[in-house]
């Protein structure tokens, strides 16, 4: 299994011992770049601009530790969140 692999259906920030979903709350996909098939957990972010950027820090991405990178969610309804690039 390789790290992608692993990552699938986890939740972004999540303790690695207990990274999957949880009851009540509401989940987009991250698709494409370095955090592709991961979990960003959204509840309360209707209120957000649409189409609002999320820089999400990730050693994994162009700029190693302390890296972002850029996901903007897909319309018409935000479940998936598009990769849009790294940034320092």
């Amino acid at each position: 299994m390789d790290e992608q692999e692993f990552m699938r259906g986890r939740v972004y920030g999540a303790d690695h011992d207990d990274a999957g979903p949880r009851p009540g709350r509401a989940y987009a996909e991250l698709v494409g770049g370095p955090l592709d098939g991961l979990l960003l957990d959204v509840t309360g972010r209707a209120g957000r601009a649409p189409g609002e950027q999320v820089a999400l820090v990730t050693e994994m991405g162009r700029y190693g530790p302390g890296g972002r990178a850029l996901y903007v969610p897909r319309p018409p309804d935000g479940r998936r969140y598009d990769w849009r690039g790294d940034a320092p």
